[in-house]
């Protein structure tokens, strides 16, 4: 089955790590990763940036932000934004914040990155603490009156955090061991570290799990009628709780929940016909044994009693140290085959002639076609593939644009509205962007003490200017928070009421 659209949209929160700039966005998101809640406009992301020795504009400071807002990885901060001057606010006029998405991404991003290309050590110990964690709980919810909250809560965090470990450990360590023994080129000093590493090692693990794997089923077993009330004790209080009260989806500690506890059961047994990770952690076992052995029987074939070239190779020697010049070069090319190059068929240019005795390293480089240098033949072969349809690409782009369009022009209409006093309405988000974009532009043309800080939308039919007003204080309130200007006065009017 496939997944929703909405919860595949999430994954655009990754593109970032994989587009040409990752490098800036990287250091962009771990600035707003440095502290909780960081809340940064775009000239604090340059000038902490330059901090780093990483130099870019404030423009493509504030477009890096915005794509990373419409990746999902950062929110338009909602903080009211005061401040005290024109420059000031053109300093800090768009802030914003880390999305938990983007949080999660970018703590993911830098674990991998941290990770060293190494087998990762399986600590043997936490199963055995696993193993002695589930049975002083069953022995807890099995005696009259059950086990506290406070109790179950502690207990139940333990053995989840023991197990995750556990079984992450194991997965990176096998995918290691899978990724070694599949090379055919080990020599014999990695070979012997390797064997030593899996006879060893991995017996011992494997073991300790065949060990402690039938203790902790037999106490999840017992565990098993109990577990919908231990899971409503856990359940109780906490953040959780409140947060139903509210509406707030969160998001429970491993544990807290039936399915967790089924997923546990399932790597230790096998359960509704589905083999356990006990299970094929044997069988993966097996294989490297048989990749190892592979490799000892490879080694073996190429040292053992293959046919030796040693004599033939000293006869060649002394030929060659008592031949003249042109001879050796005759006998060390019938010897290894090394012939010149030879040119089949294919010039590199009309107007270019290249002698057959040129070598191939100064000469000029042809193109082979591909039907020739795979198969030996010019004939084409299948049939030729269509061309794309991008028609549907298309029509979204087009769709796309026009909704933006649509949304721009109910922006532009509201603020006509509202101009006659705009700090008496509530304006709507697109609006109040729309009129953050139009100050931020007149500001860019001229000084509203001069009487030159205009701005002119063409399409929209809408002219903006800043006056001068001491004293003055205009709020404007939005859905998406309050915008406060001192002494300065905002006018909108339709561009046709300029022209008459």
């Amino acid at each position: 089955m496939g997944e929703p659209a909405d919860d595949l949209g999430r994954l655009d929160a990754f593109t970032y790590l994989t587009v040409p700039e990752r490098g800036v966005y990287l250091a962009i998101m771990r600035l707003f990763t440095a502290s909780l809640m960081t809340d940064l406009s775009a000239q604090q992301v340059v000038e902490e940036l330059a901090a780093h020795e990483i130099d870019i504009s404030l423009d493509t400071a504030v477009s890096r932000l915005n794509q990373l807002v419409g990746w999902g990885n950062l929110l338009p901060s909602s903080h009211t934004v005061r401040v005290k001057s024109i420059e000031e606010y053109q300093r800090a006029r768009s802030r914003y914040q880390l999305s938990p998405l983007g949080e999660r991404v970018q703590r993911q991003a830098d674990e991998v990155l941290l990770s060293a290309d190494a087998a990762r050590e399986i600590s043997r110990e936490l199963l055995g603490l696993l193993a002695a964690g589930l049975g002083d709980l069953v022995d807890r919810v099995e005696q009259p009156g059950g086990v506290d909250a406070g109790t179950a809560r502690e207990a139940v965090a333990t053995i989840f955090a023991q197990f995750w470990a556990f079984r992450d450990s194991v997965r990176d360590f096998y995918a290691f061991l899978g990724q070694v023994l599949a090379r055919y080129d080990l020599d014999s000093a990695e070979y012997r570290g390797f064997k030593d590493l899996l006879l060893d090692y991995v017996e011992s693990i494997t073991e300790e799990i065949v060990l402690l794997a039938p203790r902790i089923d037999r106490h999840l077993h017992r565990l098993g009628p109990h577990l919908p009330a231990l899971v409503h004790v856990l359940r109780e209080g906490g953040l959780a709780g409140a947060a139903a009260d509210l509406g707030v989806a969160v998001q429970r500690s491993r544990g807290h929940e039936l399915a967790d506890w089924a997923a546990l059961r399932a790597w230790f047994s096998d359960v509704d016909g589905r083999r356990s990770e006990v299970t094929q952690l044997r069988d993966a076992t097996m294989r490297a044994l048989q990749s190892l052995l592979a490799n000892a029987k490879r080694m073996v074939r190429s040292t053992g009693n293959g046919a030796s070239r040693r004599r033939e190779l000293l006869r060649l020697a002394a030929w060659l140290d008592t031949a003249d010049e042109e001879t050796a070069a005759d006998l060390f090319t019938s010897a290894f085959g090394l012939y010149p190059a030879r040119h089949l068929g294919l010039a590199a240019e009309a107007q270019v002639v290249v002698p057959a005795t040129a070598s191939w390293w100064p000469a000029p480089a042809v193109q082979v076609p591909v039907a020739l240098r795979e198969r030996g033949g010019r004939a084409p072969r299948g049939r030729a593939s269509a061309i794309a349809d991008r028609g549907g690409q298309k029509q979204a782009l087009i769709a796309q644009a026009a909704a933006l369009h649509e949304r721009r022009v109910s922006a532009a209409a509201e603020l006509l509205s509202a101009a006659p006093d705009l700090g008496a309405v509530r304006l709507s988000a697109p609006a109040i962007h729309l009129l953050l974009e139009l100050m931020a532009q007149a500001l860019g043309a001229g000084d509203p003490l001069l009487g030159n800080a205009v701005a002119l939308v063409v399409d929209l039919q809408l002219r903006c200017e800043l006056l001068s007003k001491p004293r003055h204080v205009l709020t404007l309130r939005s859905a998406v928070g309050d915008f406060t200007a001192q002494d300065i006065e905002i006018s909108i009017i339709r561009l046709e009421d300029t022209d008459g």
